[in-house]
């Protein structure tokens, strides 16, 4: 019997010796052929990346334009433009456009600039107006700006309205549906389910946990909605209106004033656009390679003209590593991009803890002499927003002047981080305020009563058992709400302070109320109104330096990370594939706002409960 029972473990373990042996050579296998292949590409001269002489660089940005990237691990990013997968949420680094703008204005090769936006997603007004006003001096070098394209969206097309010429496909066709806020209500979902939701807030306005309440929108939220929304509306317009030469009525707002031209345009969406000069001419993609060729002479490339794309052209230009003279002094900028969460969180995310390191390093830092922080958020974690606030504390009690810079959103812990600073910027289109505090959270009793579940036992207090699965105790109740009270006053006095202004005064702006830039501007709630590189001006003049040079502050990657991620960096560059732009169906559309609506709430990790977060200020 012990020999039969020696013979199958030596069976099994033999049989597991040669999986083991076989997986681990099929890995090696796999990673020495894409080395193999890597080394070889970049040892040939035809996997080299050049400008042609006379070129047209075509502007195709794929993604939403962000201030910063979220982070991604190297080897999934090199496998997925390896082997030609689809990125779920690819991002465009506003920085890298505008240099790369900027760069092609002086550039002898580039003959003309294209913009060909298909694959540009969301992207907040400020970043559009920014690219617009690089856009606008690329075009004093006395270059020509296209735009081509089968459809507009509205993202699209507040860039493409900056071309010489705008051209569009005979079977495309634009439709400006200006700026709303629809969200989903649950109330009447929670009921049937039975579940018992919790809310404790301060503020008139503080519409975050309404979906969990009601069934629609809040008066209240209706009112300040409509006023942010419609003051970016006409920022839109105004800016569109300009770049085209037409007036602002143009813009149809009511259907039956859109029917009137679209009947006269026999129901052609592209002969609309082109009879109401929002394009110049109804193109062919042959008649545009026909155009281009003519400019910058033909080729056999899949756009029959000598060309370069944006991310060919950036892996030319933009060096990896630049150098930074250390004798020059420096204003270092830290990005506050994301939600806020408590503790150590990834770039595109913004952590109480992680943040506070990158204002702490910025700090120890000497040649740096003033600070700006970039901040594009919504809010999120009041705790984690008082850590980060600190950190900006410390900066100027060590002599370091921070300025703010405010992106698309710094709202609610988002201004909570910015209003300790010595200047605050704010874009006209920034979405700001919402000075308030809530907590909510649910619990199942009713749920589990239905099912025929109960829950009972014993403990040594009162707060003992405190539980989802339980109803929650009226005086544990009064405990948070009073605690969530305590926030806001702590909030409002922060503001009151920093923005030397009264209390009462504050408390009358906040109620957790939205404003747009310029609105918060005429309030005192920021200084100026300008964008980034107006930000780190104001912060090298606080500092009292003329020369300095601008630096982003970042975490430091280990020796390990750096080797991964050059290596898989420089795989990326050499096989870097297309991304297919493929589109959700309706519904699976639907059900994944559904799920993101209830996993925005999810991911907060405030250890208090406390969220400073303006859920509504996202378009």
């Amino acid at each position: 019997m012990a020999t039969g029972k020696s013979f199958t473990k030596a069976l099994f373990s033999g049989i597991w010796s040669v999986l083991n042996f076989s997986r681990k050579l099929f890995f090696n296998i796999i990673f020495i052929a894409i080395a193999a292949i890597i080394l070889v590409a970049i040892l040939s001269e035809d996997g080299k990346v050049t400008v042609p002489d006379e070129a047209v660089l075509v502007l195709n940005l794929k993604g939403d334009l962000v201030i910063e990237e979220t982070a991604v691990d190297p080897f999934e990013k090199f496998m997925q433009e390896a082997f030609d997968q689809k990125e779920e949420n690819p991002e465009v680094l506003l920085r890298d456009v505008i240099f790369a703008i900027d760069n092609a204005k002086q550039d002898n090769r580039i003959k003309t600039l294209v913009l060909d936006l298909q694959g540009l997603r969301n992207a907040g007004l400020d970043k559009l107006q920014q690219l617009g006003t690089a856009l606008d001096d690329f075009k004093t070098s006395g270059k020509t700006l296209y735009a081509i394209g089968d459809y507009y969206s509205q993202n699209q097309y507040y860039l493409a309205s900056r071309a010489d010429h705008v051209y569009m496909n005979p079977m495309g066709g634009m439709l400006l549906d200006g700026y709303g806020r629809y969200r989903m209500y649950f109330k009447s979902m929670l009921e049937k389910i039975k579940a018992t939701t919790h809310v404790f807030r301060v503020g008139t306005f503080k519409s975050a946990v309404e979906p969990f309440i009601r069934d629609d929108m809040s008066d209240a939220a209706r009112e300040a909605n409509q006023a942010w929304l419609g003051s970016l509306w006409q920022q839109y317009k105004q800016d569109v209106g300009a770049a085209r030469n037409m007036d602002t009525d143009n813009f149809d707002e009511k259907l039956e004033q859109f029917i009137t031209k679209f009947d006269a345009a026999e129901g052609d969406f592209a002969q609309y656009a082109l009879e109401n000069n929002w394009i110049d001419a109804l193109r062919t993609r042959e008649e545009i390679r026909t155009e281009f060729a003519n400019i910058a002479g033909s080729n056999e490339s899949s756009r029959g003209y000598n060309h370069i794309t944006y991310k060919q052209y950036l892996q030319v230009i933009k060096m990896p590593f630049v150098p930074s003279s250390s004798e020059t002094d420096k204003v270092g900028i830290v990005v506050a991009k994301g939600t806020i969460l408590n503790g150590n969180q990834k770039a595109g995310t913004i952590g109480g803890d992680s943040t506070a390191r990158l204002l702490r390093k910025a700090r120890m830092d000497d040649s740096v002499k003033s600070v700006v922080l970039y901040v594009d958020s919504p809010g999120g974690s009041a705790f984690a927003s008082e850590v980060i606030r600190q950190e900006v504390e410390q900066l100027k009690a060590a002599g370091k002047p921070v300025v703010v810079s405010m992106s698309t959103y710094a709202a609610s812990g988002g201004y909570w981080i910015s209003a300790g600073a010595d200047q605050i910027w704010a874009a006209p289109s920034t979405i700001t305020g919402s000075i308030g505090i809530f907590g909510m959270f649910m619990t199942y009793e009713n749920t589990l009563d239905y099912l025929g579940v109960n829950v009972d036992g014993v403990g040594t207090t009162e707060f003992a058992g405190f539980s989802p699965a339980r109803a929650l105790d009226p005086k544990i109740a009064d405990i948070i709400q009073r605690n969530i009270e305590h926030g806001y006053d702590q909030f409002i006095s922060l503001v009151a302070r920093e923005r030397d202004m009264q209390k009462a005064e504050v408390d009358n702006i906040a109620q957790g109320r939205v404003w747009i830039g310029t609105t918060a501007h005429e309030l005192g709630l920021v200084d100026e109104l300008g964008y980034l590189e107006d930000a780190v001006a104001a912060a090298a003049e606080l500092a009292g330096v003329d020369e300095y040079d601008s630096k982003y502050i970042q975490r430091d990657l280990s020796a390990k990370e750096k080797f991964w991620q050059e290596f898989f960096g420089g795989a990326s560059v050499v096989l870097g594939g297309a991304l297919q732009s493929q589109q959700d169906s309706q519904l699976l559309s639907l059900v994944k706002q559904l799920v993101s609506e209830f996993d925005a709430m999810a991911r907060l990790n405030d250890p208090q409960g406390a969220y400073a977060y303006c859920l509504p200020c996202q378009i």
